[in-house]
C-alpha cells in the first residue's frame, strides 16, 4: 500500500516562531529522526519559512545541517540581533517614517545560518511564499523548480529574508534575477499566505504526489489571541486607529480561513488523508511578534511546554508521529 504524501506547513509570526520550533523538536525526539526525514515537503511563511529552509539545509555530509533543537536555539540566541531590544525600548510608539528595524541584524543572522546554500540544495521540496510589491503578484519560491531552472534558484538566505520582510518591521528585499529589469521587490509572505498549508497542499497536488496515495498535512501555528474590538469604539475609528489592529485581523483571519478550508477538504480519520493543526492560545502579554527579550522567550517556551503537556495535544502528537513513521 502506498504511503501518504507528508506535508509540513509552518505559519508566520516573528519571534513566536519558537513555538512551532519547539513542537518540531518534540516530534524529532519522539520519532528519533530529523524532520526532513519524516516529511516529504515543507512549506513556511515568514518565520515559518526560515524554519522550513533551516530544517532542509544540507550539511557537508549530505545530512540535515540543523535539527529542530538548533532552530529553537536560533530564536533564543539571535532574537535580539534580529529585533534589537534597545530599539523596542526607545520606540514605545510605532515609527511613522522608515522600518522599525534595520535589515542588518536579520541579514547577518541568515548569513551565519545559511551561508551560500541555494534553494536547489534543499533536502526535501520546500515552498516559500512572498509578495512582489512592484508587480503586485505572489511569488512562490520552490526548490523543485530551482533544481531544473537556474532562473528560479536563489540563495536560501535571500529567500528567508524575502519571506520575512514584514511591512513596518523590516525594509522590503530586492532579489536580483538573471534579467536586471525583472528583479523582485519582496515583502513578507504573510500578506498573502500567513498559513501556507493550503499552498503546500495545492503544490503537492500539482506535483502529482497526492492522487492515489493520500496526504498527511501537519500545520503549525505561532499562537493566537482573540482581540475583541467593541463596535461602539470601532465605528468611530479612522486610518490611524485601524492601522495596527487590521494587520492582526488579516493575519489571524487568513490563517483561520486556511484551517477551515483544510478541515472541510481533509478528514482527520482514516489512512488516505489526514489533517492536524497545532495552535496554542497566547496570553495578552505574549502577542508581540518582535519581543525578543529573554523574559518573553521564556514565557513563550513555558506556554508551549504547557500546551505540549495537555492530554489532547499529546494524543494528537502520538497520532502524528505514528503516521510519520509508519512503513505500511
Amino acid at each position: 500500500m502506498a504511503l501518504p504524501f507528508k506535508v509540513l506547513a509552518v505559519d508566520g509570526g516573528g519571534i513566536r516562531g519558537i513555538i512551532p520550533a519547539l513542537i518540531l523538536d518534540e516530534i524529532e525526539k519522539r520519532t528519533k529522526r530529523p524532520i526532513s526525514d519524516v516529511f516529504d515537503m515543507l512549506s513556511g511563511t515568514s518565520t515559518g519559512g526560515i524554519i522550513a529552509l533551516g530544517l532542509t539545509l544540507p550539511g557537508p555530509d549530505g545530512k540535515p545541517a540543523k535539527s529542530a533543537h538548533d532552530i529553537v536555539g536560533l530564536y533564543e540566541r539571535e532574537g535580539t540581533t534580529i529585533f534589537p531590544t534597545s530599539l523596542r525600548e526607545v520606540l514605545h510608539v510605532e515609527t511613522v517614517l522608515g522600518a522599525k528595524y534595520p535589515a542588518d541584524g536579520i541579514e547577518k543572522t541568515l548569513q551565519r545560518y545559511f551561508g551560500d546554500a541555494h534553494l536547489k540544495d534543499a533536502l526535501k521540496p520546500v515552498v516559500i511564499p512572498s509578495y512582489d510589491i512592484e508587480k503586485q503578484v505572489p511569488i512562490f519560491f520552490k526548490s523543485e523548480r530551482a533544481k531544473t531552472s537556474p532562473d528560479s534558484d536563489f540563495l536560501m538566505r535571500q529567500v528567508a529574508r524575502a519571506t520575512s520582510a514584514a511591512p513596518t518591521y523590516f525594509p522590503p528585499e530586492k532579489v536580483d534575477t538573471n534579467d536586471p529589469l525583472q528583479y523582485y521587490a519582496l515583502i513578507d509572505g504573510g500578506v498573502i499566505a500567513n498559513n501556507p498549508a493550503m499552498c503546500a497542499y495545492a503544490e503537492a497536488i500539482k506535483m502529482g504526489r497526492v492522487d492515489g496515495t493520500g496526504v498527511l498535512i501537519v500545520s503549525l501555528g505561532t499562537g493566537e489571541l482573540r482581540h475583541p474590538i467593541q463596535y461602539t469604539e470601532a465605528r468611530k475609528w479612522g486610518q490611524v486607529e485601524w492601522a495596527r489592529p487590521v494587520l492582526d485581523i488579516a493575519l489571524q483571519g487568513s490563517s483561520a480561513t486556511v484551517d477551515y478550508q483544510l478541515q472541510q477538504l481533509l478528514a482527520t480519520e482514516g489512512t488516505d488523508q489526514a489533517y492536524f493543526r497545532f495552535q496554542l492560545s497566547l496570553t495578552q502579554d505574549a502577542t508581540e511578534m518582535d519581543d525578543a527579550r529573554d523574559a518573553n522567550i521564556k514565557h513563550l517556551m513555558d506556554l508551549t511546554q504547557d500546551y505540549l503537556s495537555r492530554p489532547d495535544t499529546r494524543d494528537a502528537l502520538d497520532e502524528v508521529c505514528a503516521r510519520l513513521t509508519s512503513s505500511a
